[in-house]
């Protein structure tokens, strides 16, 4: 089921943005086969396997990369894939025997998809990092954040997930669109630092207009306005609200029973103090179900600030699906949603094993193959925490 059924794809295997980019393309229905490590490696992940949700929905092989009878297989597997993904850092594939060169003399129609936070060349190419710093590089760490406080850390959301495995993703789709009408593969060199730079693109201009000020704090977007920002209620429970166009904004007052008169032009920086002061007041005055029962709903671009825990529970999130629950575990839904080519149910995270090696490798390799394989020893356990 999906979008993507038929279109087979091999990950070796990693972390962050890699398997995200291979359970997005799993979700909508790509068939990925994850070559996972022989052994236990220092990831800086630790946890039960069930719980490592970005490797759901597809098979894994344990193979040792470094066993030349183990990059034989991997090659083999080529043969009849569309795309292979990895996050090594730039010539680790190479060494292996496993680089493009290698791969593309194997299946010339493959898409080599490689995912890093510097990308394959420049300066930084080789060196180690991780997403704080490739969104530090690009600008955009600089400028989230409240006025007068070191910047805020966005989680791993903007650069790895967002700015690497949705570009890798992205880029991979499209080069297998190019190559079945060519019948030629290619590199997609996807880097962390491109993406995120490309996310940016609205506040590149901003910025170069004179639009933006460069003081974290002080813009519409970033909570220096106090008609775009979080506020406390009665509760301590929090809520968010964003009516930037006027006559959301003029809503909200008529609903908060604030004389527009107190607030002042509304895009005018020097009202927006004061502003601040009379909206924490009102919101103060209920809690935060009170404010969901009388602005959910409405045209003043509101919503509660939920906890992961609590997400899952909320009335249009539970009315979509866009969280489900698979083997005891809440998560997001395949996403996006297609009207004719729905993406089927994601199944839960295996572990590589060699008795699961059968099932594993259906479909790309016939029965008495991967029999051979397995008894000269190349398919083994991969780590099973």
């Amino acid at each position: 089921m999906g979008p993507l059924a038929g279109v087979k794809v091999i990950e070796l295997a990693g972390i962050g943005p890699g398997p995200m980019a291979a359970m997005m393309l799993a979700d909508l229905g790509a068939t990925v086969l994850r070559i996972e490590r022989r052994e236990a490696v220092d990831l800086g992940v630790k946890k039960e396997l069930k719980y490592n949700l970005t490797l759901r929905n597809r098979k894994a092989i344990a193979l040792d990369l470094k066993d030349p009878e183990a990059v034989k297989l991997v090659l083999e597997l080529v043969r009849d894939a569309d795309a292979l993904i990895e996050g090594f850092r730039p010539g680790v594939t190479e060494r292996l025997g496993l680089g493009p060169e290698q791969c593309l003399a194997i299946n010339p129609r493959l898409v080599y998809g490689r995912i890093t936070g510097w990308g394959q060349d420049g300066p930084l190419a080789k060196a180690a990092g991780h997403d704080i710093n490739y969104i530090a590089l690009t600008g955009v760490l600089n400028a989230i954040g409240r006025k007068d406080q070191l910047p805020s850390i966005p989680l791993a959301l903007l650069g790895d997930m967002s700015g690497g495995a949705l570009y890798l993703t992205i880029g991979v789709l499209a080069a297998i669109l190019e190559a079945r009408q060519s019948k030629q593969g290619q590199v997609v060199d996807a880097a962390i630092v491109d993406g995120t730079a490309s996310m940016a693109t609205i506040f590149y201009g901003m910025t170069a207009s004179g639009q933006w000020n460069p003081r974290r704090g002080s813009n519409v977007l970033d909570s220096g306005a106090h008609f775009y920002d979080v506020y406390s209620c009665k509760d301590d429970q929090l809520i968010s609200i964003g009516p930037i166009e006027g006559r959301f904004h003029a809503e909200l007052l008529k609903r908060l029973d604030i004389d527009p008169d107190q607030v002042g032009a509304q895009n005018d920086p020097r009202n927006w103090p004061k502003a601040r002061e009379l909206f924490a007041q009102a919101f103060k005055q209920r809690n935060r179900d009170e404010w969901c029962a009388l602005l959910e709903g409405t045209d003043v671009c509101f919503s509660p600030v939920l906890s992961f825990a609590e997400a899952p529970q909320h009335p249009h999130l539970k009315a979509r699906g866009t969280l489900i629950e698979i083997d005891g575990v809440a998560q997001p839904a395949p996403a996006p949603r297609f009207s004719r080519t729905p993406s089927a149910t994601p199944t839960p995270p295996e572990a590589a094993t060699r008795a699961g090696a059968d099932a594993a490798l259906a479909g790309w390799l016939p029965s008495e193959e991967i029999n051979r394989w397995r008894d000269n020893g190349v398919l083994g356990d991969g780590p099973q925490g």
